[in-house]
């Protein structure tokens, strides 16, 4: 059985990721105002309780590729195609904060040693 942790993360990882397919269909702006807000604070519930451990090295590595790739390929090509363009931003959004959490648990766990 899951801990209660786990399974509150575990629906704002999906939460997230729908609103965000939800926010490029709609042609919505996830950069700014209230759906930024919410992407925000889902990231940061998803990196304060789904990764933690031996999976945070593969979250961080995960992480940082998918800012990196969205980032060069929504300036050459993802920006093109309807809805992918909007949707990735709004993962994207979602995504960073959540790295930057576990990158900061990582970081103290190793200071702890």
């Amino acid at each position: 059985m899951a801990k209660k942790g786990n399974l509150v993360g575990a629906w704002a990882f999906l939460i997230g990721v729908i609103l965000a397919v939800i926010i490029g269909i709609l042609q919505l702006s996830a950069t700014e105002g209230v759906y930024a807000i919410i992407l925000i604070i889902l990231g940061i519930i998803i990196g304060l309780l789904n990764v933690a451990g031996p999976e945070s090295k593969e979250f961080l590595i995960a992480g940082a590729i998918l800012v990196i790739v969205s980032g060069m390929g929504g300036q050459a090509y993802l920006s093109e195609i309807p809805f992918v363009g909007e949707i990735i931003k709004a993962l994207v959004v979602m995504f960073v904060p959540a790295t930057i959490v576990v990158a900061l648990k990582s970081v103290f766990a190793i200071a702890k040693k």
